[in-house]
């Protein structure tokens, strides 16, 4: 391995290590600038090592501008802060900075981004890119927003040709995405809260390019600076996938349920499901593979929880309101049948066993504050309804009684309401009810699927997942594009919190903080 620099020679290139394989005899070099083409050769094929900047391979000024641009990354609040000069992003060259990942195939790639300061030119710009290479003139798309009004997919369809846009109406998004699906690329956009815009263009690239984001300053002599907070580069699942058999990498977040900043906490290749949050907020207790596991939020450890012969979990375990006991549901059986248990937060050997498998499937949901009762969606009569359980007797009583389903129900801290998801009126939205069953009334209206409401300690907030209307109603399917809302538990527009690639097992049960100010859950990619 060598290290070169050609700061020597007039060029302004960093060093690298060469990984080629290749021996350069500098005796047969009659000039030494053919070791810094050499070099730009490499550079240029992606052959050069350069240094990860959190998940991204390398970053560059492409275009060579002027001033020089930089790139850092912090680690504890997982932002990324780009600085750039460059004369634009247009016509049939391009100069701005640029942190990038080779990937091969279809991506979406996500971000939260804000200019720092005013800026010199309205015309600066902010986004995702895909290049087929690093010369100022390579094919590429992008996501690209302007410091004035302009958000717009750019594209140059062959190296050296004239740049061209399709405009999106969104005026200063802070949330961004740029999804490649084949040769279709979809730009999506929205200010935090609102829903995503989105516009697509078909775009021939090969199918390993460089992704990443990038700034312009659109000035030969000024450097801009921004910041991309909530950067997530998703490899989706194939078209083909099965589900229940195929699964995807998971990352364990949280996040700030008010400014919207999340933080990865941990990730593994295979499927981790609804994390929920202790009472002492020391812990994450989540299921993986039928198991349940603890992460531990001060030394970001993972140990398994006992939980004696109940190893075929599914994502329904919820804390009680104490905090002392958790309850959870497992299959029994060859029939694979639901049963709900319920045994100490700090596991044990012999769960006690609070439904029977020949009643049916039940899929827990929520303790009643005083800690005597489970509510659950339970198959019963050839239907799926919402019933309680009186854990001392084991006697159950239906709170529902529909040919549809109802799902996901949850008991408000004061006790007096339970809240739920119900497909009665065609679209599976949330509604509530009186701990009895009565007074039942829908409490959202849009076209989105809404699941799994979940209230905060404090009683002030509700926080569920929406899946788009083109989803079947009756499931709640994994690896999608879904949004994380919040609306106020006396009632209110709902808003987005977080964009998020998951579905089944990101937010399946209650996963507040004990202060009520953030929520824990799930986002999938191929790792």
């Amino acid at each position: 391995m060598l290290i070169v620099s050609c700061s020597d020679f007039g060029e302004v290139v960093p060093s690298f290590r060469i990984n080629s394989g290749l021996t350069l005899n500098y005796k047969n070099m009659k000039k030494l600038s053919i070791l810094c083409t050499f070099i730009t050769a490499l550079f240029a094929t992606g052959t050069i090592a350069q240094e990860k900047i959190g998940q991204f391979d390398g970053h560059e000024d492409v275009g060579n501008p002027t001033l020089k641009g930089a790139a850092t990354y912090n680690p504890e609040t997982q932002e990324y802060t780009l600085e750039s000069a460059g004369l634009n992003m247009w016509d049939k060259a391009d100069q701005f900075h640029f942190l990038w990942k080779k990937i091969k195939g279809d991506f979406i790639i996500s971000a939260t981004i804000r200019f720092i300061g005013n800026g010199t030119n309205p015309h600066r710009k902010i986004g995702i890119i895909a290049r087929d290479k690093l010369s100022t003139d390579s094919r590429y798309a992008d996501a690209c927003v302007h410091g004035d009004d302009l958000t717009s997919l750019q594209y140059r369809t062959a190296d050296g040709a004239i740049t061209e846009q399709v405009e999106l109406s969104v005026f200063h998004p802070t949330n961004i995405e740029f999804q490649r699906v084949g040769n279709k690329f979809i730009f999506s956009a929205a200010v935090f809260g609102a829903n995503y815009k989105s516009v697509s263009k078909e775009i021939a690239l090969d199918e390993e390019v460089y992704a990443g984001i990038f700034l312009c300053s659109h000035e030969d002599k000024v450097v801009e600076k921004a910041v991309f907070s909530n950067v997530r580069i998703t490899i989706p699942a194939a078209p083909d996938f099965r589900p229940y058999r195929d699964y995807l990498g998971s990352h364990i977040e949280v996040m700030d349920v008010h400014t919207g900043l999340r933080k990865i906490l941990h990730s593994a290749p295979n499927s981790l499901q609804a994390p929920n949050w202790t009472k002492d907020g020391k812990t994450l207790i989540y299921n993986s593979e039928g198991k349940m596991y603890n992460f531990d939020l001060a030394s970001n450890t993972v140990s398994t929880l006992n939980t004696g012969f109940a190893i075929n979990n599914n994502n329904d375990h919820v804390l009680s309101f104490n905090g002392k006991k958790l309850a959870l549901s497992n299959h029994m059986g060859e029939t694979r049948i639901s049963t709900l248990f319920i045994l100490p937060v700090t596991g044990s050997d012999q769960p006690e066993a609070i439904t029977a498998p020949e009643s049916g499937h039940s899929y827990l949901h929520g303790w009643s504050p005083d800690g005597k009762k489970l509510i659950f969606t339970g198959q019963r009569n050839k239907q799926y309804d919402i019933w309680s359980v009186d854990i001392a007797t084991k006697k159950e009583t239906p709170l529902t009684n529909t040919l549809t389903l109802d799902d996901s129900p949850e008991f408000t801290p004061d006790g007096k309401w339970i809240y739920f998801n119900s497909v009665r009126t065609g679209t599976m939205k949330l509604w509530r009810m009186k701990p009895d069953g009565s007074q039942q009334e829908q409490v959202t209206f849009d076209e989105y699927n809404d699941w799994f409401p979940h209230i905060s300690p404090d009683g002030k907030w509700i926080v569920y997942l929406s899946y788009p209307k083109e989803i079947n109603p009756t499931d709640h399917p994994w690896y999608q594009k879904i949004y994380l809302r919040l609306m106020p538990a006396a009632g209110g527009i709902p808003r987005n919190i977080a964009y998020v690639y998951g579905g089944q097992g990101t937010i399946n049960v209650p996963s507040w903080s004990p202060d009520s100010k953030r929520i824990a859950f799930v986002s999938n990619t191929k790792l």
